[in-house]
This record gives C-alpha cells, structure tokens and sequence, in this order.
C-alpha cells in the first residue's frame, strides 16, 4: 500500500542506499555551523572582548585626582588608590569618602576637584 514511498526514501538516502549522500555530505552540513559561529564570533564575542580589555587599560591607568563615574552613577574624584580598590570622595562642601571596587569605575573624565561631564544624548 505504501509501496511508492520506498523509491522516494532510497532516492534520498534514507534506507541504506547509496543516493548521494557520500563522504562530502557531512562536510557541506558542517558548513553552516561553521558559519554561524563566525558571524557570533565578529558580531559578539569579539567586541565584547575589546570592549573588556580598554576597561581593564583604563582601571590600571588611574591616578590620584581623576575624575570617575561609577557604574552605579557617582560622580567623584580618586582620592586614594589601593590594592583592593580606590577610596572615591564626592561631595561638593563635605568631602565623603566611599571605598569601592576598581571594578566599578565606568568611565574617567579628567583630573580636578569637578566631576566629569555627563554623557550628551
């Protein structure tokens, strides 16, 4: 009764045949993996691996009296850098200190009493 789907499977390979899938089919299926990972490669892997490293240069590039953003927004300047993290004064009138993480700086803009600018829109 299913007699006709029997050539349309040998035709394809599918019962042990020999209907063109040789020794080169597995290499051309290999071919769009290969080429997804590329495109992940370039279009994330990558900048995101450039991105990390100009912030890992700009953490070892601080000194004392840099202006800095935290991650978390605070504006403040370096008053103390040590080998656990930096000490951040903020405050325009009452000099705050905080201690945080290297890793939390976001950005440095300058060195000076004022806190860099904010990012323009």
């Amino acid at each position: 009764m299913m007699d006709w789907l029997v050539p349309a499977a040998e035709a394809m390979g599918g019962l042990g045949g020999s209907g063109g899938s040789g020794s080169g089919g597995g290499l051309v299926g290999l071919l769009p993996l290969v080429l997804m990972f590329a495109i992940f490669y370039f279009l994330l892997i990558r900048p995101q691996q450039k991105k990390a490293k100009m912030h890992r240069e700009m953490l070892n590039n601080l000194k004392r009296g840099d202006s800095v953003v935290t991650t978390g927004g605070i504006y403040g300047r370096i008053a103390e850098i040590k080998d656990t993290g930096i000490i951040l004064e903020v405050g325009e009138k009452e000099k705050i200190q905080i201690r945080l993480a290297k890793g939390f700086i976001h950005s440095v803009g300058g060195t000076g009493q004022e806190p860099p600018p904010p990012p323009s829109k």
